[in-house]
Formats: structure tokens, C-alpha cells, sequence
């Protein structure tokens, strides 16, 4: 959880003047949040460290870019980590030859370890903050859909496949979600 009254907004406005260490209080406070995000992409600890790397170079070089009506400090930097890793997975992704069965073992071992995660990262039922109560409130498969989106990094493809759900269904309840949580939060 973030630490009560850190200023994420105060600390980006000061890296966009240069404040360096503005940008070490930022990573003090965030890059192992950072790193679990980036490890739930890459799934990869090197790779993951490489792109919390970028992303913090990115916040250094980017910060006064950051735009106050479009969302919280906080939530650009975690954006910022999320797209460099999606965008990093997609463009540099290393393929590696298997067996079916080899595949098969992978993928079931990868989504029970993902569900084990994405549980142990969201009990948001032992949390207090606005963003939990707003998630509580959204129904069970949308909740999941958000979750798969934004924290493990999955594509809506990949959510609709996992979920054996239609991709516009997916898209649909992920839309509808984003606004219901923004509302939620106001």
C-alpha cells in the first residue's frame, strides 16, 4: 500500500524541474509495487528489473507531461511501468520452442500461479481505500476483467480466452468498469 500522505503529484512536478531527488523519493516508495507489475508481465526477474529501469527513466524524462485532470500522479507512474512491459512483451517477446505437452504443463502451472497472485495482490477485502470499495462494487467477471488488464497485463484478447468469453463482451465490461470506477472514485 502506498504510505499515507506521500505526494506523488508534488514529486512529479519536481522531476519535471529537474529535482533528482524527488525522482529517488518516487522510487524508494514505488519500485517494488513497480517490480511486482512488471514481473506479472514479463514474468521474468532480469527482465523486470530492465523495465522498472525504463519506466523510472521515462518518469525522469517524462514527468512534466503528467496531467492532473486525466488521472492520479500515482496512477501515471504505475501506467507508465504497465505499457512499457506490455509494449516490451510485445515487441521483444523471445520465443522458445515446446512440446505440446510441455506447453500444456507451462499454461496450467502459469494460470494457477497467476490466480494464486492475483489473489495474494488483491485481497482487497482486508484493504481500506477508495479504489477496493470501488472495485467491490463492480460484478464479479467485470472485476476480474480489470484485474487481468491492469495488473497482470493481459490483452482483452487473451482476458476473453482465458475466460472463454466474446472479445466484445470483454471490451464491453472492461469499458463500462473504467467508467463505473472513475465514477466510484470522482
Amino acid at each position: 500500500m502506498p504510505e499515507p500522505g506521500f505526494d506523488y503529484e508534488s514529486c512529479l512536478i519536481a522531476c519535471a524541474r529537474g529535482d533528482q531527488q524527488a525522482l529517488r523519493d518516487l522510487y524508494e516508495q514505488e519500485s517494488p509495487r513497480l517490480l511486482g507489475v512488471a514481473r506479472r508481465i514479463a514474468r521474468d526477474n532480469v527482465l523486470a528489473e530492465d523495465i522498472v529501469h525504463d519506466a523510472f527513466i521515462r518518469i525522469w524524462t517524462r514527468a512534466a507531461s503528467f496531467n492532473p485532470a486525466r488521472g492520479s500522479a500515482r496512477g501515471w507512474i504505475f501506467s507508465v511501468t504497465r505499457h512499457l512491459a506490455l509494449n516490451f512483451m510485445r515487441n521483444g517477446a523471445r520465443e522458445v520452442q515446446v512440446s505440446e505437452q510441455s506447453e500444456t504443463a507451462l499454461h496450467a502451472s502459469a494460470s494457477m500461479e497467476a490466480s494464486l497472485e492475483t489473489a495474494q495482490t488483491f485481497d482487497y477485502h482486508g484493504h481500506s481505500g477508495r479504489i477496493y470499495t470501488c472495485l467491490e462494487q463492480l460484478e464479479p467477471a467485470q472485476r476480474t476483467c480489470i484485474l487481468h488488464a491492469y495488473v497482470d497485463g493481459y490483452s482483452h484478447a487473451q482476458i476473453a480466452q482465458k475466460l472463454g468469453t466474446p472479445l466484445g463482451t470483454v471490451k464491453a465490461w472492461i469499458k463500462r468498469s473504467l467508467v463505473a470506477l472513475r465514477e466510484c472514485m470522482g
